[in-house]
């Protein structure tokens, strides 16, 4: 994960300010025939972090290069505390980079790559000194100020970018893929040291990622974005327990995807029949209506199988059986042939349940469930019955059982 510092506010020997408030006004950018970037708002707060999270191609990249101003967008303005920072080239923008490639100066010690910043911005000699040390004191890397990067290990370059970074006291720190050169164990630590990072430098982040658990661990609020825009902007859990659509629910967390007939709404109450038979009441998303063809999303730790059940469980058949350290994620199958997972939490001593097991599978609570228009590649999961009445429709916060 490398480091570049794209301009530096001003720097003082006092604490750490809080950041400063960001915001995007309807951002359009092309690549010839191709929209990268469509129509994109987007407000960061002070001293807050967010994440753009998509997959490649969705445009999060060129959002963030548009943001330090290595790219100037066709349309739409980048603002700072309310100013317009556009005309301004990179290095007098205020942010600092990170990217995923360590880039550190191989010949240099981790002391002169932390200071090259401040001596390109020409802070006074007496000053670089005691800000280099108060940097790496705050990465934990004093002790390693005279190695040379080849001396580190990954982990310990990726701080001493981000201290070379946040040395010269950006406006934004920009965070560009900044785990993916780890291993998984060495990553979440990393994104621990940057959360921590984050909030006691008080600056205000946007992290670009794909990996959804480093997002949904990470930021204030997330950005997913798909074909250029930005299709939900929220807190982190209400991303992973209220997808605003078919294309989050999918990408964000593990899903069961099942299609399902809309058989009663009343405001933001639902039923819904899966193919296999199953009544299942959910909530209901505004302007639904009663035989609209729809799909049911579940999460598989939302469900739990038993050995029996009423016309709110799905018949299931146990096909894969896989044991993971604290949980089993179980693969079965409905009557349709519909591939759904569960995951369960282990027991010590506990035994797993063998492929070939019947049972039901059942959600935990009706909020646990989602419905979203069917998109055409749904199979339909049969005729349309009559609609219910409105007092055939649950509650969404009544437990439901077996």
């Amino acid at each position: 994960m490398g480091a570049d510092s794209a301009a530096a506010g001003a720097l003082t020997g006092a604490a750490p300010r809080r950041g400063h408030a960001l915001a995007l006004e309807r951002i359009c950018h092309r690549f010839g025939a191709v929209t990268a970037v469509d129509d994109v708002d987007l407000e960061v707060g002070a001293g807050e972090l967010v994440a753009l999270l998509g997959p490649s191609g969705c445009g999060k990249t060129t959002l963030l290069r548009i943001i330090a101003g290595f790219l100037t967008p066709v349309a739409g303005r980048v603002l700072v505390d309310g100013e317009p920072v556009g005309h301004l080239p990179p290095h007098r923008r205020g942010v600092g980079i990170v990217f995923q490639s360590y880039a550190l100066f191989p010949h240099m010690r981790v002391d002169e790559n932390v200071s090259y910043g401040l001596e390109a911005h020409h802070v006074p000699r007496a000053r670089i000194r005691p800000r280099v040390e108060e940097m790496l004191r705050l990465v934990h890397m004093e002790a390693f100020a005279d190695r040379l990067p080849r001396e580190l290990s990954g982990g310990q370059q990726q701080r001493v970018a981000l201290a070379r970074c946040l040395a010269v006291d950006p406006k934004l720190l920009l965070l560009d893929e900044p785990f993916g050169a780890l291993d998984k164990s060495l990553r979440l630590d990393m994104q621990i040291e940057v959360k921590r990072l984050q909030r006691e430098y008080g600056i205000t982040t946007v992290l670009v990622t794909h990996d959804q658990e480093e997002a949904l661990s990470l930021a204030d609020r997330i950005a997913v974005m798909n074909h250029g825009r930005i299709e939900q902007l929220s807190p982190p859990i209400e991303i992973y327990d209220r997808p605003a659509t078919l294309f989050v629910n999918r990408f964000v967390g593990a899903s069961n995807v099942l299609p399902a007939v809309l058989v009663a709404a009343r405001g933001d109450q639902g039923v819904v029949r899966l193919a296999g038979g199953a009544t299942l009441p959910a909530p209901a998303p505004p302007g639904m209506v009663a035989g609209a063809r729809v799909v049911v999303s579940v999460r598989p730790e939302h469900l739990r199988l038993e050995r029996s059940g009423g016309d709110r469980a799905i018949p299931v058949t146990v096909k894969v059986v896989l044991p993971l350290g604290p949980a089993v994620i179980y693969e079965a199958e409905t009557t349709d042939g519909t591939a759904i997972k569960v995951s369960t939490p282990r027991t010590v001593g506990a035994g797993l349940l063998e492929p070939g097991a019947r049972l039901f599978a059942v959600p935990t609570s009706p909020a646990a469930l989602r419905i979203f228009p069917a998109p055409d590649t749904v199979p339909s999961p049969g005729p349309v019955p009559e609609a219910r009445s409105k007092q055939d429709v649950a509650d969404p916060n009544q437990e439901v059982t077996g």
